[in-house]
């Protein structure tokens, strides 16, 4: 293990038990067994240690979560989603508990538009779930519902985090088909809207997720050389060409990115290459 690893979920330890705030550098550095100097050659502060393990579990969590609005067939779509959401947030409880404590009680401004920013791109899946699954029959309400389908995940999910149920034997698969029983019944009987495009904006406000061209193509560089992986290596440098000079057919693009999407250290630049391309 690297020590930035080490440093990163031993940080991941101690913010759980005692939050971002009441956890210091000297704090981590004695439960690693390392010195600040060691750790501050590995982050410049103890928020830049949070924001990258923000960027760690998010980008893994909303790579995977696009992925499956994308690729799974409308029958199994909305079961996958609750339960690949759900299984996430009881294998990572600590990152869980941080994750949803901090959105209420942090004052990290730059921490909190980085929550902010994630959670933008989360409203976006799910948005574009509802519109898969329910069409124009639920136009008036799909802003509500996303927001339903967001709070479900978030309440069951604090259930079993906050509640010493994380310890037990949980029945995902039982929770998952009860959810989605609820979804379809909001999603049939629903009749007043509340919320509006023009509200969603407002509560939004990140900036743009969109990413150009030169940052792929630096963050795709940084991944061929990471990679040892021959069949993962030859997909990100055919990727990096397509980028370069579009000349790859849709459905290629679509097997490249599906080759990378399996490798977990490429899980972020295939959610950002489908977003880019389109697929």
């Amino acid at each position: 293990m690297s020590k930035k690893q080490l440093i990163m979920d031993s940080a991941l330890d101690l913010f759980a038990k005692q939050g971002f705030e009441a956890t210091s550098v000297q704090q981590i550095t004695d439960y690693c067994g390392i010195s600040k100097g060691a750790f501050y050659l590995s982050f410049k502060s103890k928020d830049e240690l949070i924001i990258a393990l923000i960027d760690h579990f998010m980008e893994a969590f909303i790579s995977d979560i696009d992925y499956i609005v994308k690729t799974t067939n409308n029958e199994e779509l909305l079961y996958s989603f609750y339960y690949t959401n759900l299984q996430s947030f009881h294998k990572h409880s600590d990152f869980g508990k941080i994750f949803i404590k901090e959105q209420t009680h942090s004052l990290n401004q730059d921490l909190l538009g980085r929550i902010r920013y994630y959670n933008a791109l989360m409203d976006s899946t799910i948005l574009l779930m509802v519109e898969r699954l329910y069409g124009e029959e639920i136009t008036h309400i799909k802003y509500d519902l996303m927001y339903c389908i967001k709070s479900f995940v978030t309440m069951y999910s604090e259930l079993f985090l906050f509640n010493n149920v994380v310890s037990l034997d949980l029945d995902l698969d039982l929770l998952a088909h009860s959810l989605v029983e609820k979804t379809n019944l909001l999603a049939k009987h629903t009749s007043i809207p509340f919320l509006t495009k023009e509200i969603i904006q407002v509560v939004s406000q990140t900036t743009d997720d969109k990413v150009k061209r030169e940052q792929l193509l630096e963050l795709l560089e940084q991944n061929i050389k990471e990679m040892d992986e021959p069949i993962i290596k030859e997909s990100l440098i055919l990727l990096k060409q397509q980028l370069l000079n579009p000349n790859l057919s849709p459905a290629i693009v679509a097997g490249l990115l599906e080759n990378i999407q399996k490798n977990p250290h490429c899980k972020w630049v295939s959610y950002l290459l489908r977003h880019y391309f389109q697929i």
